[in-house]
């Protein structure tokens, strides 16, 4: 299926690893030009060269551009490059964010903080400064990624849940300010999905239980989800390429769960 983004421009922040590069990849693949975004140049050269690899012959560009969202003047600065490049910004994914979770007693203001600053300001800051080009044109697509828990919250999960209940809230009159302007703002809930993080968590295990494999890491914590296993980041980086193109011009402030069925909540 044509998706329609062949020669859009796309900015996908935190793209520098798990659900970010593979949504970069499946636009990639589509023909689209994609700037990935994220703090740690060395990374970012790597993921963009990968991604340029495996996409290799469908016609999209990808370019690596270092930027940190929690700085309102480093962003306008990075999308400015993007637009000075190709003349256009048609499709933003907020996808900058880690996992901070703990019970609300232990939730002290740094953590706090720095969760709101990089999941909603940093998402504030980037859908600011791609408005004025996607409202020129008359076309655009913030895509915001949050988690099932920004709808229901489990015991534990601040302040994460807190700001993905925001980037939800964010992402519904966001849709609404924007119709007429044919912008349209989606967010996906993402489940448990094979990440860096939890790689990195896969590695702190390791060190007390040298014997664990990845596989095996990875199948235990499927075993709370309906679908018995943690989902592929192409699986979610695939529905993200298809909020991103022509065939999603009806959906929009929706929030789709991508979580193996896992959540509570519709």
């Amino acid at each position: 299926m044509d998706l329609g983004i062949k020669g859009r421009v796309a900015i996908v922040t935190g793209g520098s690893e798990g659900i970010g590069k593979a949504a970069a990849l499946s636009m990639a693949k589509e023909g689209a030009r994609v700037a990935i975004m994220a703090r740690r140049k060395d990374v970012l050269e790597k993921a963009a060269d990968d991604i340029r690899h495996r996409s290799g012959g469908s016609g999209g560009e990808v370019i690596a551009v270092p930027c940190d969202v929690r700085v309102e003047a480093n962003i306008k600065d990075a999308i400015k490059s993007v637009a000075d490049r190709w003349g256009r910004v048609d499709i933003l994914v907020n996808n900058a964010g880690t996992s901070s979770a703990a019970k609300f007693e232990n939730v002290t203001d740094d953590m706090l903080s720095e969760d709101l600053k990089l999941k909603v300001y940093g998402a504030v800051y980037c859908s600011r400064a791609v408005l004025p080009y996607m409202k020129k044109a008359r076309w655009g697509r913030i895509i915001n990624i949050t988690t099932p828990g920004g709808k229901a919250a489990p015991g534990g999960t601040l302040p994460t849940s807190l700001s993905r209940a925001a980037g939800i809230a964010i992402t519904k009159a966001m849709s609404k300010d924007y119709a007429a302007d044919n912008i349209l703002v989606n967010t996906v809930c993402i489940g448990l999905i094979k990440s860096g993080q939890h790689e990195r968590r896969y590695d702190r295990l390791k060190q007390s239980e040298p014997g664990l494999t990845l596989d095996a890491f990875y199948g235990n914590l499927g075993k709370g989800v309906p679908l018995g296993r943690v989902g592929e980041s192409q699986e979610a980086g695939d529905l993200i390429c298809f909020l991103a193109s022509e065939r999603a011009s009806y959906i929009s402030g929706t929030a789709v769960n991508v979580d193996g069925g896992a959540a509570p909540v519709v």
